[in-house]
């Protein structure tokens, strides 16, 4: 066994205010807690000695021959990874139950059952945490043979067992070794919780049943709501499930992944965190859902980036941030985790954003764009005051280089996107205030968003290439353009969009597979590449089905679930080699993919394909 699995050897599971990585190996070797941007507790995916697990699986010590499957229950993310050796089939089913409380909670759980399907299967139990990214020290205290605390400043977390689970100390963690028979289940809880919480009662199999139909139930009931009736049904429900987990339940955030640290590039530097919400996801997020019929998350998304505009508009300079806490703070300050070697020796491992202080004028755009989502929902314009203070305030710094969406950290340039999105906000702006009769400049407003078009046509556009470019001072292309059609800002078929989709194929797209831009042609500051690029290849798909290209398009994305993991998920990249690289799974990804799907099959009913 690698003491790094790979990326794409992981299901996910959570309760809508964290989430944790369960391995094909039987290890929730990721989980953070009370948040998804807490300290980590289980981080042995960032660090194998020093991160912390906790195992749960066929003793291989005893079956070394075993083979191991991991699936979801159809429909739920309730996950079974499934151990078949000559002695017998065995199975974790790992869950937890979802909190629908609008308040968050300090404490959370997670319930493992083993189970033995045929014959006799022995197991093992190793319980390692390691508080506060693994820097906190922690103690052992074991009131009875089945219930251990394992306690840290600050938190602890409680472990106990069923019958007949007897819990071993080991220095400060916890093992088990124990076998069932065909028919017998055991289960294990992980309760996290502040110090001095009254003790959880002992599991029973009665009740780890009841919390089972419980889970089970509220997916099928969430799932009801989807109104996506298409050709990829399967991968599109997984897709929304795991948004649906990446989404704090309390505030209506959507974090980007649910990790940090996983490399862009085994061995290099980028590698960020991922575990906050930034304002471009939650914005085209409101968009997604509501085309899957997932109206009250659609809305709570516009509520969060709503709040964010209002808090914006009062804020010194008047400037919305690109990413915040799931909670709204917008303090994100990126350390190093010195201590840990890194996902395969990939290092730093960065807690923290620093490119939250970032211009990026795309923002804007996005905000506009999700308040546009749903004209009805008179609900998401309650803060138009504040919205109409940000559009005057970017009918002022519109023209200004910036980072630009992919976050480079190379220095400012004149990014077309940028200036795209700042079209987008401009007209966006113009439309909902004239639908609405709201107070607004829509003079000053519609001159800004006709000067914009006009400076991206004749800046934005390189007539060698015959396409729109990454910048005004480059011939390099950039797959976020392939959103130009998608926003209005032309028409899918116009015949200079068609040139640049025909310059993107050629030089951005390798067999279905979408580079975001070529480093070397244009230096983002940071060494290294990196791999294709998820969200692009979906979005590229897209592209092409509006564009008319849907034989061509439906072909790339049926090659792009190939390279989807065992259990329907997507990280960040697909590497040189086929793996999965990037923070996992990453939310952009399921979403353009969702979209992809949408219009695929939009495209193909018009046409009466099967």
């Amino acid at each position: 066994m690698s003491a790094y699995p790979p990326i794409a050897e992981h299901g996910i599971i959570g309760d809508l205010q964290t989430a944790a990585l369960v391995s094909t190996e039987g290890d929730i070797d990721w989980w953070c807690t009370p948040r998804f941007d807490s300290p980590s507790l289980f981080a042995s995916l960032l660090d194998a000695t020093r991160g912390g697990r906790c195992r749960l699986a066929a003793d291989r010590d005893a079956v070394p021959e075993v083979q191991v499957k991991q699936l979801y229950l159809a429909g739920t993310a309730i996950l079974v990874t499934r151990f078949l050796a000559p002695q017998g089939v065995a199975e974790v089913i790992d869950f937890m139950l979802p909190d629908t409380s609008p308040q968050p909670s300090e404490q959370h759980r997670i319930l493992r059952t083993a189970r033995v399907v045929r014959g006799r299967v022995p197991f093992v139990l190793e319980c390692r945490p390691r508080f506060d990214y693994g820097r906190a020290a922690h103690r052992l205290d074991r009131p009875d043979e089945r219930t251990a605390l394992l306690r840290s400043p600050g938190q602890e977390l409680c472990v106990q067992s069923s019958a007949p689970v007897v819990l071993e100390a080991d220095g400060t963690d916890v093992t088990a070794r124990f076998s069932l028979g065909e028919g017998e289940m055991a289960t294990v809880v992980l309760t996290t919780r502040p110090p001095g919480t009254v003790l959880p009662a002992p599991p029973r199999d009665q009740d780890t049943l009841a919390a089972f139909d419980a889970c089970r139930a509220f997916w099928y009931d969430w799932l009801r709501s989807s109104t996506y009736r298409g050709r990829w049904r399967q991968i599109v429900d997984r897709s929304a499930i795991t948004l649906k987990l990446l989404s704090y339940r309390p505030t209506g955030a959507l974090i980007a992944a649910a990790t940090t640290g996983l490399p862009e590039q085994v061995g290099g530097e980028r590698n960020w965190d991922y575990r906050y919400t930034w304002i471009r996801d939650a914005s085209l997020s409101a968009h997604t859902l509501t085309g899957l019929g997932f109206h009250e998350e659609a809305r709570a998304f516009r509520r969060w980036v709503r709040e964010r505009v209002e808090a914006a508009a009062d804020a010194p300079g008047e400037r919305l941030q690109i990413m915040y806490r799931i909670d709204g703070d917008p303090h994100l300050s990126e350390e190093t985790l010195d201590h840990w070697e890194g996902y395969l020796a990939s290092f730093p491992v960065r807690a923290g954003n620093a490119a939250a202080d970032q211009l990026q004028l795309d923002i804007y755009g996005e905000a506009a764009y999700a308040f546009a989502a749903d004209e009805s929902d008179m609900g998401a314009l309650r803060g138009w005051d504040a919205f109409r203070r940000l559009v005057n305030w970017l009918t002022e710094h519109w023209d200004r280089a910036d980072e630009g969406v992919w976050e480079t950290r190379g220095g400012r340039q004149d990014f077309t996107y940028s200036r795209l999105m700042c079209w987008v906000a401009f007209d966006r702006a113009v439309r909902l205030a004239r639908l609405h009769a709201r107070p607004a400049d829509l003079e000053r407003w519609s001159s800004v968003r006709d000067d914009i078009l006009r400076q991206i046509v004749q800046r934005g556009w390189n007539d060698e290439r015959r396409a729109f470019v990454q910048h005004y001072d480059t011939d390099v292309l950039d797959a976020s353009l392939l959103l130009m059609p998608k926003v209005g800002f032309l028409s899918p078929t116009d015949p200079d969009w068609l040139s640049t989709l025909d310059a993107m194929d050629r030089e951005l797209v390798c067999d279905s597979l979408v580079y975001r831009y070529d480093p070397a042609a244009s230096p983002d500051g940071l060494r290294g590449t990196e791999g294709t690029f998820n969200l692009c290849s979906f979005l590229y798909v897209e592209a092409l089905a509006r564009a008319g290209r849907v034989e061509q398009a439906r072909y790339a994305f049926d090659k792009m679930l190939t390279y989807a993991n065992h259990v329907g998920l997507f990280a960040e990249e697909i590497g040189p080699s086929g793996e999965q690289l990037g923070n996992f799974p990453q939310a952009f990804t399921h979403l353009a993919l969702i979209d992809a799907a949408l219009a695929l099959d939009e495209e193909l009913d018009r046409r009466g394909a099967a």
